[in-house]
């Protein structure tokens, strides 16, 4: 083979590395966020599953699914509903209406269990191990990182 062709199909075998495995992380983080994810505080796992013609998220652990005071298990005790205030926080549904907005990603409501508010939010899978959670209330907005716990 000829000494000057050898250098460049080095090259090229380096690039298209770089271009294949550039091209399988692209798709695998505009894929499905089906599966069980860990929020970023790490004191719950939620699942993420397809509904319909969007996703849902409930949460399936807590890291204390027990409420300390009491000894009885964790309640949505913040919802401005009184009427819901005792119903579990396993199995609490978190999505509401999150419907796709491009590949990767859906927009609709979230439910914050910490303060027993509803916000507008998007979700985007930021990588095969990853989804970004944000919501916002009016012009604030914030958001953080799920890790995917397994499926």
């Amino acid at each position: 083979m000829n000494q000057q062709l050898r250098p460049s199909l080095v090259v090229l075998a380096i690039l298209g590395s770089f271009l294949f495995s550039s091209v399988g992380a692209l798709a695998q983080s505009s894929g499905d966020p089906s599966g069980v994810w860990l929020t970023q505080a790490g004191d719950a796992k939620v699942r993420v599953s397809r509904c319909g013609e969007g996703i849902c998220g409930v949460v399936v652990s807590l890291r204390e699914p027990n409420n300390p005071e009491t000894g009885a298990p964790a309640v949505d005790d913040k919802n401005p509903n009184p009427a819901l205030r005792r119903r579990p926080m396993i199995g609490l549904p978190l999505f509401s209406n999150m419907r796709s907005t491009g590949p990767g990603r859906w927009a609709g409501r979230i439910y914050n269990a910490d303060d027993g508010g509803t916000y507008d939010s998007d979700i985007a899978i930021a990588g095969p191990n990853a989804l970004r959670v944000n919501g916002c209330v009016g012009a604030l907005c914030g958001g953080e990182t799920w890790t995917r716990a397994g499926r």
